[in-house]
Formats: C-alpha cells, sequence, structure tokens
C-alpha cells in the first residue's frame, strides 16, 4: 500500500513520512512558526503541520467568554484568538516552506478552516482525534481529493469504523494514537499498529505524545509508515503542548533513528555476513 503526498510516495517498504507538528507551539509569533520549520527541515521532517480553527464556529460564546488568563489577556477568547494565525501569517508560512522545499499541512477544526487551506494547496489534510466522529468535517475533508491523516485517539473501534467508512482507505493514512500530553508508558499500546492495518487494510501511522523517541521508532518497526511528533524551541516555554514536544536534539536523534529502521529489521533471512567470515575464522571453536 502506497500513498502519494506532495510530490513524494510514501507507503509501506518506502521512507517513513515524518511530520514535525508545530500545532500551536509558537505560541502566536510567526518568528517563532519560522524557527521551527527551520528545524524540522534541518533534522530531515518531511513536512510541518500546524492547526486551523475558526474561533467562533469551534467555541460557543460561553467558552470564548469564560475567565482564563494568559499572556493574551484574561479570557479563554484572549487565548484562542491570539494562538490563530490568519490569511497573512500562513501566506507568509507557505512561501518560507516553499522556499526551504519542506511540505506543509494543518489539523482543520470545522468545514471552514478546510477551505481556508485550500487557498494554499497545502499536501495533505489531518483529521485530529477530537474530530474524528464529526462526519461534516470528515465529508468536506473527502471532498477536496487530497490525502488525509487521521488521528484516533479517545476513540473506539466502532467509532473508527464509522470515519473510514466515510473516507474510504485508497488516499488514508489512519494513525495510532494516544490522546495525553504527556501520554504515560503504559497508555501508548503499539500494538494497536498491526491491528489497525488487519482491521481495515489501509496505511497507519502513529501519532506520539510520549515522553522521549523510543516508543516512535518501535512504532515504524511495527508497521507505521509515518510518524507525527509535536516539536517545541523550549519544553518550558508557555503552552500546553509544549512539555510533550521534542527540541531539536530530541527531533534529530528521532529523525535519525527512524531513518535507519528499514535496515535494522532487515530481509528476515538467516545468513552469514561476509563481515563475520574473518570474526568465524578466529574466534570458532
Amino acid at each position: 500500500m502506497k500513498i502519494k503526498i506532495g510530490n513524494k510516495i510514501y507507503g509501506d517498504e518506502c521512507p517513513c513520512f515524518i511530520i514535525a507538528e508545530i500545532g500551536i507551539n509558537h505560541n502566536g509569533s510567526l518568528a517563532n512558526a519560522k524557527k521551527l520549520i527551520n528545524m524540522a527541515h534541518l533534522y530531515g521532517c518531511d513536512a510541518v503541520k500546524f492547526q486551523k480553527r475558526t474561533i467562533e464556529d469551534v467555541y460557543t460564546p460561553e467558552e470564548l467568554s469564560a475567565p482564563r488568563e494568559s499572556v493574551f489577556g484574561d479570557t479563554n477568547g484572549d487565548l484562542k484568538r491570539g494562538l490563530e494565525f490568519g490569511y497573512d501569517e500562513y501566506s507568509e508560512i507557505d512561501k518560507y516552506c516553499k522556499t526551504l522545499g519542506i511540505d506543509w499541512l494543518a489539523s482543520c477544526w470545522d468545514v471552514k478552516s478546510v477551505d481556508f487551506m485550500e487557498q494554499f494547496n497545502i499536501c495533505a489534510h489531518k483529521i485530529p482525534s477530537a474530530l474524528l466522529t464529526n462526519e461534516a468535517l470528515l465529508n468536506k475533508v473527502k471532498s477536496t481529493n487530497k490525502p488525509i491523516l487521521l488521528s484516533s485517539g479517545m476513540s473506539t473501534l466502532e467509532e473508527i469504523d464509522r470515519a473510514v467508512e466515510i473516507l474510504g482507505t485508497d488516499n488514508l493514512i489512519l494513525y495510532h494514537c494516544t490522546s495525553t500530553y504527556p501520554t504515560a508508558n503504559n497508555e501508548i499500546n503499539l500494538k494497536v499498529i498491526p491491528a489497525l492495518k488487519e482491521r481495515y487494510k489501509c496505511l497507519v501511522g502513529y501519532s506520539g505524545h510520549e515522553r522521549g523517541i523510543a516508543p516512535s521508532t518501535i512504532a515504524v518497526a511495527m508497521g507505521a509508515c509515518s510518524v507525527e511528533r509535536h516539536i517545541t524551541l523550549d519544553r518550558t516555554m508557555w503552552g500546553s503542548d509544549q512539555a510533550a514536544s521534542l527540541e531539536g536534539e530530541g527531533l534529530r536523534k528521532l529523525v535519525r533513528d527512524i531513518r535507519n529502521v528499514k535496515d535494522f529489521m532487515g530481509n528476515g533471512v538467516k545468513c552469514v555476513y561476509a563481515s563475520e567470515i574473518p570474526v568465524k575464522k578466529k574466534l570458532r571453536r
């Protein structure tokens, strides 16, 4: 199974599609966003991902007016609006990514945001775990005929069944995910990856929120064709997603290890390598 995203082919027996999830870790700063794009590009990620919301459609007036102190003001609405990029910022991000030669996409949280992102001809659409049961959004994303990346955190198999029924499997990567930030080791549950591949007969990826990098590398060894991880300039920065994100050195090691998984796994045929012959002659008794 294979899928074309941007100008590259990913899938079984193909290079892993590595997504650096910037999300809202830019903290409303275009300069921060560019630094994070630079980090992802420097360490060999295939794409960066943002999040897009039409604030008044996603949140109720009561939610927006609720008290919540932040660097942007005293209400939840101040926070949400402060973190949200508009056309000017995304236009600059689009140009910047094209200059570097790195793909970009976004998780859209509402139907209007899908239309907004289509202005930039992004390489794919991501459906976040929280929206897996939003059938209007699923149908809207499917209508774009772009590759679809679907996260399955906090979802039952029955809910995933319905989402896959709507989206189909031809242009889909279904991501195993646990929606806690950071995720406890005993809730990562990587054995779900081959189970999802067997149940849906589609490409399966892994969206990780764990501390460290080992589970994300193991996920590829277990069949994940794509890995998505949050990245940050500094885990101590203000923001709800920073603590479960990778800084530059962690991202570098993750990409390095994922790119080596194919060599690690080999072909499954037991043999004596030529490099072993001198050792065998010396040590065999």
